[in-house]
């Protein structure tokens, strides 16, 4: 799994970052990591508002921090 956090390193950016990687530890899962923190790249995803949630190259989240909760069903009910 290919997982990209969208966003300029902000706090709520570092929440998702934590949030996401929680996620992942708690369903066992895989995962790859990047943080994408360059405007023209988050805006080439069509995301306006940050901090951005991509997952597998679909952008599953943005404009708010979700929870672990949040995070967890974002990635199972793919």
């Amino acid at each position: 799994m290919d997982i990209k956090i969208l966003g300029s390193g902000c706090a709520k950016c570092e929440k998702l970052e934590v949030a996401a990687r929680g996620a992942v530890a708690e369903l066992g899962l895989d995962a790859e990591f990047e943080k994408v923190t360059d405007p023209a790249e988050i805006a080439s995803w069509g995301v306006m508002a940050t901090p951005a949630l991509v997952v597998d190259d679909d952008v599953v989240l943005s404009g708010r921090v979700p929870s672990t909760e949040d995070v967890k069903q974002l990635l199972t009910g793919r």
